[in-house]
């Protein structure tokens, strides 16, 4: 049976989309790119003229110049032809990079069979358990517009929610951004210099969880792959490495 891919509309693979994100089962990185007026192009993967898989490239924001293959999909009873479809698929999209994450096993493995240069951009990370730290004079509130002026001094996040205060001053800054796939909340922040060390970092990634949960969602995390200390204050509270952000070359 021949494979063959060709543009489509993502109307016409939606329902793949959602086979795919069933599948996946936790936060996936790039799922809002999708909705993104001009960031991607769709294919549909077809056998014997039926439609069983799609691929999605990058083609706008950071990938403007260099488009990025970043989600692959094949139903699994037409696995057997995964390598044939995925073939199929690189002779049409002229993608120069793979990016994905390295939870999403069919792409992971395109990658390492396909792409040279291979690289951990980043960890990921999933809520595994809950932590109680309270350190001395810390609090956690809303920000309020009054605290712009404060936050731009310490370097911090101006449209950032969520404070964290040492003795009365702001000390760090975070939020959670809800642009994944349902229902996962990617959890941020920062603790300014002067105030590291200290816990803050733990205490705030604690609470800005709490606000995540309280809202239904479920907590996710990422930092950079060489960020030491951000990696250890994700741990500390209650974060888990569940995967890599992971690229190749293919140009």
């Amino acid at each position: 049976m021949v494979t063959s891919a060709r543009v489509s509309q993502p109307s016409e693979i939606e329902p793949l989309r959602n086979e795919y994100r069933a599948e996946m089962n936790c936060q996936i990185i790039h799922d809002s790119i999708h909705a993104r007026p001009g960031w991607t192009r769709e294919y549909a993967l077809e056998l014997a003229g039926g439609i069983v898989g799609y691929g999605s490239v990058a083609i706008g924001g950071p990938w403007s110049k260099a488009p990025a293959l970043y989600e692959f999909y094949v139903q699994s009873g037409q696995r057997a032809r995964l390598f044939d479809l995925f073939a199929s698929l690189l002779e049409v999209c002229r993608a120069e990079h793979i990016e994905t994450q390295s939870n999403a096993p069919l792409l992971s493995v395109m990658l390492h069979t396909f792409a040279r240069n291979i690289r951990a951009e980043a960890i990921l990370f999933r809520d595994a358990f809950r932590t109680s730290f309270a350190p001395p004079g810390a609090a956690f509130r809303a920000a309020a517009e009054e605290d712009a002026e404060a936050l731009e001094r310490h370097g911090l996040d101006t449209e950032a929610g969520w404070l964290v205060t040492l003795n009365g001053e702001i000390a760090g800054a975070g939020g959670v951004l809800y642009h994944y796939n349902p229902p996962y909340g990617d959890v941020y922040m920062k603790v300014a210099e002067p105030f590291r060390r200290k816990g803050l970092g733990a205490y705030l990634v604690q609470e800005l969880k709490a606000v995540c949960r309280e809202g239904a969602k479920v907590p996710a995390a990422r930092c950079n792959a060489g960020n030491l200390a951000s990696r250890r204050t994700l741990q500390r509270s209650g974060f888990v490495p569940c995967g890599n952000i992971v690229a190749g070359d293919l140009a």
